[in-house]
């Protein structure tokens, strides 16, 4: 029996918080992405799955993808700015910009959006860019 796209994002993301290499995550998430090429929160995960792979310009492009579809979703302005701070793009801080105005007007999102960050940097302790990431948004 296939799975549907819902029931194997969902199985994906208890992967993913179940602490399994992000490594093995990509072709789950890709799979998605073809399967639900608008989804957003897909591309959003493959966006951050290949960040934490070190693959930027793939997460760039996911990235892109996750915010033409949603621009009003602060996780995918995250990730879009850390592809761009790794893959040394310029614009990067129209969307720092937008996810911060995002985040304050949301306190849920706000929370949401720390715990990615600290979720980030448990799993890739020194990731500079996430850093600096953190800092713009929660530092200012």
């Amino acid at each position: 029996m296939t799975e549907t796209v819902g029931s194997l994002f969902e199985t994906a993301i208890e992967r993913y918080k179940a602490g399994e290499d992000p490594a093995t995550l990509i072709p789950v998430f890709q799979e998605l992405c073809d399967r639900s090429p608008k989804s957003s929160a897909a591309w959003t995960c493959l966006a951050w799955i290949y960040l934490l792979n070190d693959k930027p310009n793939s997460a760039y492009k996911a990235a892109q993808k996750a915010v033409k579809l949603h621009p009003h979703d602060p996780q995918a302005r995250v990730n879009l700015a850390v592809a761009m701070l790794e893959t040394g793009q310029k614009g990067v801080r129209e969307h720092i910009d937008h996810a911060m105005q995002l985040i304050m007007i949301d306190s849920e999102m706000r929370d949401e959006i720390k715990q990615s960050i600290e979720d980030g940097l448990t799993r890739k302790p020194e990731w500079k860019s996430l850093q600096r990431v953190q800092s713009w948004l929660f530092e200012a």
